[in-house]
Order: C-alpha cells, then structure tokens, then sequence
C-alpha cells in the first residue's frame, strides 16, 4: 500500500512594530557641503546621527534581503562527492542536472567522457569531473575514480529487448548483472550510501505480465544485481522503477509509438515492492 507523505513547513510570522510616538518636526539640515557641528549643535548633530543610523540600518536590511536572495537561488556547496554511473542515460541525466542545480559535487564514470561535454557543457572541474571506465571491466574500475566519494548512484542499464543498444555485448547480463557485481565489488567501505535504479518487476519476472518482459532475462539480471548489492554489507538504497514515459532526456523508442504519458504522480512506496 502506497504512503503518503505529508509535509508542513512552518513559517515565523512577522509581528507589527508598535506605532511610536510623534515627535515635534526635527529642522531639516544640509549636509551637502560637508560642514561639521559644533557643541552648539549637538541637538542637529543627534538628529544627524539619528538619520544618518537610519540610513545605514536601512542599506543593511537591503543587503541582507539580496544575500538571503541570492542564497535562496545558488544552494550553498556541499561536502558531498557523487559518483554517478551512467550518467548520460535517461535517469542518469536527470540525476547529473538535479546535482549540478544542488550545487553537489559530482564525478561521472562514462565509457565516452565527450558525451558529457554534449550533455552538461564545459563546467568547473570542482563542480563536475569526468573520468573513463566501464563497468563491464573491473580493470577500469581502479581506486583513484572513487577518492573522496561519499555517495554513488548507478543509473546503468539496457534495452529489455534486442536492439542496436546491445551492441558491443552491451546486454543485460553484462550490464545490469557482471557491470553492478564489478562496480559494487569496487567500491570502499567509507561510502555513506549506494543507490541503484533497478526496475520494477524483479521479483516477479516468472510471472505475467512481467515475463514478457523478461523474455531475454533483463528482470532476473537486474535481480542478481540488488541481491549483489545487498550482501555486500554496504549500505544502499534500491529503486525499482517504471519507465520514464514524460519530461526531458527520455527514451523516444516505445514511448513514442504508445504515446505513453505518465497520467498522474503516485506516492512512493516504502518496502519491499515489486
């Protein structure tokens, strides 16, 4: 059964000043030249300061309001290090966008570093590094790409079905199955947390409708990929989603010819799940 979450955000109500008393009319002065007040003055000179006090509180308060602007719209760097893999996939480039919008360092392992370039444009290196390996080889995968890295999420993956993708032994076998066993079997126990995208299905794919699916096996390698995952005493989160029916960088293959869309957003579940 799906949980819904609730949030409330409380905010300080900002209370009325109390009205303050009229004071009888202070004499304007002109300060423009400069002249400095005698002892004589000192009544002018504590309005002066009075007013020019003011001032100051007021450009104060205006410097404030854009810092606190500007804050809310450049999130503050994180300690953070991200590893993601398969960055320039579907989920991947949402996930790389989300992070570079965060403001959370990130580290993309791609087969194709140029493909980065085409996706994100050239950026900082202290904001988004690019290194090449695959997840295929475990001789790609050496201990200087994950130094420093406190969180890595792998968004790998392949066509459940044959397709120009599987080329280059580019199957769900190897992929979601040799790649995650690779990959996990690599990474330091320091991490703070694995998540994997897996799909929606695996501990059924013996069952319709999701054999049809997994008519070339891309379920049950999918399934020993978490269950790699899970033993490796790492701590982890998996998720097991559907496809990416709307919105950018989505596959165009079968969504386009279905004229899927995703109808409505549901609560996420919390569990065991399918």
């Amino acid at each position: 059964m799906a949980t819904k979450l609730s949030l409330t955000f409380r905010f300080p109500v900002e209370k009325s000043p109390k009205p303050r008393k009229s004071k009888p009319a202070v004499p304007q002065l002109n300060c423009c030249n400069g002249y400095g007040f005698s002892k004589n003055n000192s009544g002018f000179r504590g309005q002066l300061s009075m007013k020019v006090n003011a001032v100051q509180d007021e450009a104060i308060q205006s410097s404030n309001s854009e810092t606190t602007l500007l804050s809310q719209t450049i999130p503050p760097s994180s300690s953070k290090l991200v590893l993601v893999v398969g960055a320039t996939g579907g989920v991947g480039q949402l996930v790389v966008a989300s992070l570079l919008n965060r403001n959370i360092k990130s580290r993309l392992l791609l087969r194709d570093p140029e493909k980065a370039i085409s996706l994100f444009g050239n950026q900082d290196e202290e904001k988004l590094q690019v290194v090449k390996g695959d997840t295929r080889n475990p001789a790609d995968l050496y201990p200087s790409i994950f130094e420093g890295v406190t969180h890595v999420i792998c968004c790998t993956g392949t066509t459940a079905f044959p397709s120009k993708r599987w080329d280059g032994d580019n199957t769900p076998e190897r992929v979601d199955w040799e790649g995650v066993r690779n990959l996990v079997s690599a990474l330091p126990s320091s991490l703070k947390r694995v998540v994997l995208v897996s799909s929606v299905g695996v501990t059924k794919f013996n069952e319709l409708p999701w054999s049809i699916m997994n008519l070339f096996g891309v379920l049950k390698y999918k399934k020993k990929g978490e269950d790699f995952l899970c033993e490796s005493g790492l701590p982890f989160t998996i998720i097991r989603a559907g496809r990416l029916t709307d919105g950018p960088y989505t596959s165009y293959d079968l969504n386009t010819l279905l004229k899927a869309t995703a109808g409505q957003r549901r609560a996420v579940v919390i569990g065991q799940g399918i």
